[in-house]
């Protein structure tokens, strides 16, 4: 019977303590350079859901703050994502005006890094 290592990320709360608000309090995109998001981390989107929502859009779609054709939509106000690939993900606010105004960022994912330094594959499931 072979046993597979189960690899669990670190979990960051996108703006930290302002969360995902269009108040101008954070540059996301500024935020997520002072990260090292790998594959297997989590993201938790806070906000009030009265006003504000998350979509996960093509760069396309990011780069034109458009909200017509998002990959997923998420609306609880307490989100969870986790990073499940290497590469780019887009997440921008749905309500009018809110991507335009900075709501919105773009979080590169790099495969782990395992203890010897060289990069990890991934884990397979069990």
């Amino acid at each position: 019977m072979a046993l597979y290592g189960v690899c669990f990320g670190a979990v960051y709360r996108v703006g930290d303590s302002n969360g995902w608000t269009s108040r101008g309090l954070v540059d996301y995109n500024e935020w997520a350079s002072t990260k090292d998001f790998h594959v297997n981390d989590t993201l938790i989107f806070t906000y009030n859901n009265q006003f504000h929502n998350v979509m996960q859009v093509t760069n396309q779609d990011f780069q034109s703050c458009n909200t017509t054709s998002a990959m997923a939509t998420y609306t609880s106000g307490f989100d969870t994502v986790t990073l499940n690939r290497p590469g780019h993900f887009y997440f921008l606010c749905g309500t009018p005006g809110h991507c335009q105004a900075g709501q919105n960022v773009d979080i590169n994912v790099m495969l782990p890094i395992s203890t010897d330094g060289s990069l990890a594959s991934p884990t397979p499931a069990p």
